[in-house]
């Protein structure tokens, strides 16, 4: 038996849709009815045989809440822990912590005591140190958490070291580190909001630069990884490293829209989540820019992908090609 946790959100209903090609028992992780129609929606962009979405059992739980989590774990031999709580607001810090630290401490100590085979764990670039020197950012990179960093990636970081305790008390363990993960499905949340907004005609671009890689792509590591003999190993999973003003162009290009025209500076988004942060105290509502999220747009950061790449000449679709498919899929009025 698979448990999969964060079965409804981007990476684990891929996943779910790919796992259920197999001939295992899959059993996932789901809080409301209403989040399963999403996952519905993820398989029926790849297939409409409904027999696939069908051989999953649905399993309602709470990853913070440990009685409703130990009868997910009867029979479990491999755990996917997808399950995590993104957000660049220091006002859902503690949320973060509850969710991606203490909860994976709840999945990491019932995965001890039900003697889990293996655990894969999806972590992010966010949780990678920087390079000192502009080279790319490998695996060995170690975080560092002397500088201001994201609520965020504090939160991941810390969820790896509970997975790293796993495997201290014997359970063999894989962590993924994706840079930003493209894939269909999730439109309003996310790298969707990046086909959303230019799709509904998104003026603005920043040139910062990250890892970007498809969800498809990620998946496939992941199983890849869990059918393997590797273990303890952590990988970064980036297909390339783009501006998001290249990302922008390549959305606008696929959907056959206009390409933002409005270069950001960073001096003008450190005015504008000020202004944000003002308003939203003002009016009570979160804050549509934060710090981190106006100064991630302009951070220049490139990544390896070597490590997984050396493995079984493991391939990565290129970006523009990952783009060129979402768009096919996006629900147009």
């Amino acid at each position: 038996m698979i448990l999969v946790t964060g079965g409804t959100g981007l990476v684990g209903s891929h996943l779910l849709y790919h796992l259920s090609l197999e001939n295992e028992s899959i059993r996932a992780i789901y809080r409301s009815v209403s989040t399963l129609e999403k996952v519905k929606n993820v398989f029926f962009s790849y297939t409409n045989d409904t027999t696939l979405f069908e051989k999953i059992e649905w399993f309602q739980a709470d990853i913070t809440d440990v009685p409703s989590m130990i009868p997910a774990f009867f029979g479990v031999k491999h755990v996917y822990h997808c399950a995590a709580f993104i957000s660049f607001n220091p006002t859902d810090y503690r949320e973060m912590r509850k969710i991606n630290i203490h909860g994976t401490a709840i999945i990491v100590n019932l995965a001890i005591d039900a003697k889990i085979e293996k655990f894969c764990y999806v972590s992010s670039i966010a949780a990678v140190g920087e390079s000192l020197t502009n080279e790319l950012i490998t695996e060995d990179n170690e975080w560092n958490k002397e500088l201001d960093n994201s609520g965020y990636s504090i939160t991941k970081f810390g969820a790896e070291m509970e997975v790293w305790r796993a495997s201290q008390e014997g359970v063999k363990v894989v962590i993924v580190n994706p840079g930003v993960i493209l894939g269909c499905g999730f439109w309003d949340s996310g790298s969707g909001k990046l086909f959303s907004q230019v799709y509904n005609g998104f003026d603005y671009y920043t040139e910062g630069i990250t890892g970007f890689v498809a969800v498809k792509d990620v998946v496939k590591a992941m199983i890849l990884l869990m059918k393997s003999d590797v273990s303890n190993e952590r990988f970064i999973l980036v297909a390339e490293n783009k501006s998001f003003k290249e990302i922008f162009f390549a959305i606008a290009a696929a959907f056959g829209k206009k390409r933002p025209s409005k270069k950001v500076t960073s001096w003008q988004t450190e005015i504008f989540w000020r202004v944000a942060w003002l308003i939203s105290k003002i009016n009570g509502k979160e804050s549509l820019l934060s710090k981190y999220s106006a100064r991630s747009a302009h951070l220049i950061s490139t990544y390896s992908s070597k490590k997984i790449q050396h493995m079984n000449n493991f391939e990565f679709e290129k970006i523009e090609k990952t783009i060129q498919e979402i768009t096919t899929k996006y629900p147009r009025k």
